[in-house]
């Protein structure tokens, strides 16, 4: 078996507007498309990033939540490559969202932090 890449992350959101504007306003995240899904009741935004397909991000009705700390079974985290975490941390901190304190990976010598999407997915960004 080859596997040449990740070809997309889904998420699924419980506010579709807030996270819709975390994953593209804060983030940077390019809108592909828009498709919204009157039989479900939901929509489904196509992202990219640096002109790589990348999430998915839908809605539902209702989803339930998924515990994602501390530590539960399933996807720990989704991580964005960043040549300057500084830069990240502060533009960050502009737009009054909050990362843990930089930490550093003791097996690779690299900077990274977490922040929370609205949903509390953890997101980290890693220093390259």
């Amino acid at each position: 078996m080859y596997l040449s890449r990740v070809h997309h992350i889904a998420i699924i959101c419980s506010d579709y507007q807030l996270s819709k504007k975390f994953y593209t306003e804060v983030l940077g995240l390019k809108i592909i498309r828009e498709v919204y899904r009157k039989e479900r009741a939901s929509y489904k935004l196509d992202l990219e990033l640096n002109g790589n397909y990348i999430i998915e991000l839908f809605s539902f009705p209702a989803p339930p939540k998924r515990p994602s700390r501390p530590e539960a079974a399933g996807m720990r985290h989704l991580a964005f490559a960043t040549p300057n975490l500084d830069s990240c941390v502060a533009e960050l901190s502009k737009r009054q969202i909050e990362s843990e304190p930089i930490r550093v990976d003791e097996h690779t010598g690299r900077r990274f932090t977490f922040l929370a999407d609205p949903d509390d997915l953890p997101i980290e960004f890693y220093e390259e």
